[in-house]
């Protein structure tokens, strides 16, 4: 009965070494992960500066801070990606539901003129590869967000490409 109660707490004591191994070392989250917002320009602005600060993003594969931009951006840009997105950029399959691409539009002189984003949110609006658009100011008011019929119109030239201009993301 000994040997038995003692392989018991020989058991118990192993499990728990290992479950703080793997929580230490992350192969078992520390901590669930934040909920992405609906087509909500307020709660993904929140998400996206609060929960889950873009600017602790990778940038997008390739591009540094400032680089040359084209209208309407601005003359100077700087995009981020989520995982999500920067996952789907390095597959070369399209972007996955989830993707949020963030660009700081500056002008020439480096100064924020906007922040505009890209939410691929699944079903929101096929015709428009269900993509969500918001534009911030730069004091992080809401300016325009939704099916925006100029993001749409522009970057559906790249349709086939999943509407991104910055670079081909398709195989």
């Amino acid at each position: 009965m000994k040997h038995l109660a003692l392989l018991f707490l020989t058991a118990v004591a192993m499990f728990g070494i290992i479950s703080i191994a793997y929580a230490v070392h992350g192969i078992v989250p520390a901590e669930t992960p934040a909920v992405m917002p609906g087509p909500d320009a307020k709660a993904l602005g929140d998400f996206i500066t609060k929960t889950n600060p873009y600017t602790q993003w990778n940038m997008w594969p390739g591009k540094q801070a400032f680089y040359k931009g084209t209208e309407p951006h601005g003359a100077l840009l700087t995009t981020y990606v989520n995982d999500v997105a920067y996952n789907s950029i390095r597959s070369k399959k399209g972007m996955a539901d989830g993707s949020v691409i963030v660009k700081e539009n500056y002008t020439p002189d480096k100064q924020l003129a906007a922040v505009t984003v890209m939410y691929r949110i699944k079903g929101y609006h096929p015709a428009g590869g269900d993509w969500f658009w918001a534009k911030y100011r730069p004091d992080g008011s809401v300016e325009a967000s939704g099916k925006l019929e100029g993001c749409i119109k522009c970057h559906g030239q790249r349709a086939a490409n999943d509407y991104i201009m910055t670079e081909d993301i398709m195989k």
